[in-house]
């Protein structure tokens, strides 16, 4: 019969539950400002609920009636520096943010409010309502709220979607040391999501400042957290990943006052991260004023004992044992509340007959739909540019690979805020390409390998771009790898500078190399571009040679928008010539290059097809033009340039490498009809791989993707 060795885990697992003694030793101040804080939170939701009773909340309206003590209780215990992000149910942890920055000294719950405290009842309920003076200017509505100033970085719709970018922030706390943390609230739900996993493994490998917290209010929308996991005690997670984990009643704000308080010690210690879950209740359905009851997922007896348990009523009780307060002065406390709710919604809402219907001039003019998806570029004026064939210095052949890691070592010296990130990016020579060669030895500590988990760690960068201090570069092995990462791609990068009011700087680059003819099948051989361009918010580049890569990835690391950089093997061992001494040029976003001048057709294309177009023009002897078309998102395609060649040569063909599922060119046939119709002799032709990905088999791969002798028989075909 074998031995056996009982395991301890590396971090402490601990309940955490209150005594009459820490009750009566609480301070004064303290549970004033706990008991004040839940009061007007409640008060908000329930005017929240009316509002979206009478049809003006147009979305869902996901109450935080019950969990107050948790987000109170928490928040309260963090300083002005410190930051928080939330779920879809958000409301509580905002407004406890946001009511403990505008009135830093605390609050007495006899006081009457001040205009601070009103104005932030205000703007927040317009923002749920959708309305113009929202923090988000109306765009986030009820699960975008948003107010970095004071520390609210944002609530977010998709269940756990939030928590790589919390990891991200408090990766700039640590470098930065400032001693601040970040605490990420997500409920029993998330806790099941690969991302918030993922995140809690890097997290702990990199002890960021980042703290857990979980919502545990024992349903997923109708589904018991019994239903979804073995083990329900959901602070058990931190066991597998080294994290101190704190159980505590959420309906007892001391509790979790206590529990925070001993978290952020550690995190601010140097020691990792947090988790800390609240058991707590949300009085009504997921959505609406309705108790879950009403669905027949929860029974009327269950609701009632939680209801019992009320935090508010916990906090009063106490208080009035210790002659700090009176039930009068807690009504009052709850009539004030209420009254400047009503005052809030009075001001945004306005009577027509027996209706109420919002005040028709705060809603956001229509013109501003599409503000702010990407910013204006203006932070590229005025910054030097250059062509290869015009560039006035000395210019040495060097490999493109090698550009790649020479223009990266060049602004990692002059730009101390860049930060590299990616699988194996630190090893094996700079990567599995050499495409990093040098630049860990050259920078330690900014060039870091992570784990095999891209949601987390692309999610991460998001946070620390969106912090502003640091500018992430991060590498995909293979553009493939997106669709692993693409909630954090899409949803929370892509969407984070428009979502969020127009106004978010998101200064991100991502790198990843196209590997169409390696033998690396179906899941690394993708061109990403015609994937990326329909996506809102990035900006999308794909240099063809040394010089022009240098350029582009110089305004990629300069531009305050999400970048994807595209890069192919096939160029990556090809020589071109780039500057000896002088790579501080860049190439502007929105600048295509014509490549071969002609008369008879205009050939749009980018990456590695750009040389095998050119040899195929070559071959033929045609009078054709080819335009490198170099950036490729809808904001920055170079019209200038393309329309002019048009209306010359009447007859377009788009060529790319890549499957005809994910075809870049699509979208963009479309546009030039669109544009160009009244110069076009024939419709536009496009050139692109088959329908399938490319396979293993060499012959295979060959057939699933474009070469020089597709672009001929195109080329002969068209002109025919």
């Amino acid at each position: 019969m074998p031995d056996y060795e009982d395991l301890a885990p590396l971090a402490p697992w601990r309940a955490l539950r209150t005594t009459q003694r820490d009750w009566d030793s609480a301070a004064p101040a303290l549970l004033g400002s706990l008991l004040t804080q839940m009061h007007l939170i409640r008060a908000f939701e329930e005017e929240v609920l009316v509002l979206a009773g009478e049809g003006l909340v147009h979305g869902p309206a996901h109450s935080s009636i019950g969990q107050e003590g948790g987000a109170v209780g928490s928040i309260l215990s963090l300083r002005p520096g410190d930051q928080v992000s939330g779920s879809h149910r958000g409301h509580h942890q905002f407004l406890a943010k946001a009511l403990g920055y505008v009135q830093q000294g605390g609050y007495d719950p006899r006081q009457k409010l001040d205009g601070a405290v009103e104005g932030l009842l205000t703007r927040t309920l317009a923002e749920i309502l959708g309305l113009a003076q929202g923090f988000c200017h109306g765009r986030g509505g009820s699960m975008h709220l948003r107010w970095d100033e004071a520390g609210a970085l944002g609530t977010n719709a998709i269940v756990g979607g939030g928590v790589p970018g919390g990891a991200g922030a408090a990766f700039a706390h640590k470098r930065a040391g400032t001693g601040d943390v970040m605490v990420v609230y997500f409920g029993d739900g998330a806790v099941n999501i690969g991302a918030v996993l993922e995140t809690m493994n890097l997290a702990s490998a990199w002890s960021l400042p980042l703290c857990f917290f979980i919502e545990n209010n024992g349903y997923a929308v109708a589904t018991t957290v019994a239903e979804s996991t073995r083990e329900s005690r959901l602070s058990g997670r931190g066991l597998g990943f080294g994290i101190p984990s704190w159980q505590v009643d959420g309906m007892d704000p001391l509790a979790v006052h206590l529990a925070m308080q001993e978290a952020t010690a550690h995190m601010r210690a140097g020691k990792g991260p947090t988790i800390i879950e609240a058991e707590l209740y949300r009085y009504f359905h997921q959505n609406g004023p309705f108790p879950g009851s009403a669905f027949g997922y929860r029974s009327k007896e269950e609701e009632d004992a939680w209801r019992a348990r009320d935090p508010l009523d916990r906090v009063a009780r106490e208080m009035i044992a210790r002659n700090l307060l009176t039930q009068g002065d807690v009504d009052a406390l709850r009539a004030r509340a209420v009254a400047a709710m009503q005052q809030a919604s009075a001001g945004l809402t306005e009577k027509t007959g027996n209706q109420r219907r919002i005040v028709p001039s705060l809603w956001p003019d229509p013109d501003f739909r599409d503000v702010g998806i990407r910013g204006d570029l203006s932070e590229l004026a005025g910054m030097r540019t250059a062509e290869a064939d015009s560039f006035a210095g000395p210019l040495i052949p060097r490999k493109f690979v090698d550009a790649v890691a020479d223009v990266m070592h060049r602004r990692m010296e002059t730009d101390p805020s860049i930060i590299l990130m990616g699988e194996d990016i630190h090893r094996l020579k700079g990567g599995t390409n050499g495409a990093t060669r040098g630049l860990a030895d050259a920078f330690p500590g900014r060039v870091l390998g992570t784990p095999i988990s891209e949601q987390a760690f692309l999610g991460l960068a998001g946070g620390i771009a969106g912090d502003g201090r640091y500018r992430p570069v991060v590498e995909f092995m293979y553009p493939d790898f997106m669709w692993v990462a693409a909630d954090q791609v899409f949803n929370q990068i892509g969407k984070m500078r428009h979502m969020f009011g127009g106004t978010q700087d998101v200064p991100l680059v991502l790198r990843t190399k196209v590997a169409m003819g390696t033998g690396y099948g179906s899941q690394h051989s993708m061109d990403p571009a015609g994937i990326f361009a329909t996506a809102p918010g990035w900006r999308i580049v794909a240099p063809a040679t040394a010089f022009d890569y240098v350029g582009l990835m110089n305004a990629a690391l300069a531009c305050r928008d999400p970048v994807l950089v595209i890069e192919h093997v096939d160029l990556y061992q090809t020589m071109g010539e780039i500057p000896a001494e002088d790579l501080d040029y860049i190439i502007p976003l929105g600048r295509a290059r014509i490549r071969r001048t002609g008369t008879r057709a205009t050939l749009l294309t980018y990456l590695s097809m750009v040389p095998a177009s050119l040899a195929a023009v070559e071959a033929l002897g045609l009078d054709v033009e080819v335009i490198d078309l170099r950036s490729l998102d809808r904001a920055s395609l170079d019209w200038a340039t393309i329309e002019p060649s048009i209306r010359k040569t009447n007859t377009v063909l788009i060529v790319e490498q890549g499957a005809s599922g994910t075809s870049y060119g699509g979208w963009l046939a479309d546009e030039i009809q669109r544009r160009c119709f009244d110069w076009l002799d024939q419709p536009v032709q496009r050139l692109m791989g088959g329908e399938a990905a490319p396979s293993i088999s060499k012959v295979l791969e060959r057939a699933a993707i474009l070469g020089q002798a597709d672009i001929e028989e195109g080329l002969r075909r068209i002109l025919a």
